[in-house]
């Protein structure tokens, strides 16, 4: 990834990341009564969502992991309304084991290069 390409993509997790802290900030100042419980979880998966849009329409390489857990998110956040309880928790936490799995046998070094059995740093 190019250095231009690598800081839009910072810029774009850096906005993600206020976008949650402000979502949690509101989210807090309402009263529990009148928000669903399942409101965050909207909130995540909307934002994990839109970061991995920005990124495909910017060019950027769009992250599975957060597109699945958006996925997730989004799912349980719209289940939640309904009265469906899912167990995010334990769900998260297999899929991100899973994913450090993934990610130790893929042939990708912790720096996302290819190295292919050239020396890697």
């Amino acid at each position: 990834m190019g250095a231009a390409k690598g800081s839009l993509d910072r810029k774009f997790v850096s906005v993600s990341w206020a976008l949650f802290l402000i979502m949690i900030g509101g989210l807090w100042l309402v009263p529990a009564h009148q928000v669903p419980e399942s409101a965050w979880l909207l909130g995540v998966g909307l934002i994990f969502l839109g970061l991995n849009a920005a990124r495909h329409f910017h060019g950027l390489q769009v992250r599975t992991i957060t597109v699945i857990l958006g996925i997730i998110a989004l799912t349980c956040g719209i289940g939640g309304l309904f009265g469906i309880i899912f167990p995010v928790f334990p769900i998260l936490l297999i899929i991100l084991g899973a994913s450090i799995i993934l990610d130790n046998f893929s042939g990708k070094s912790s720096c996302g290069c290819d190295c292919s059995g050239e020396d890697c740093k």
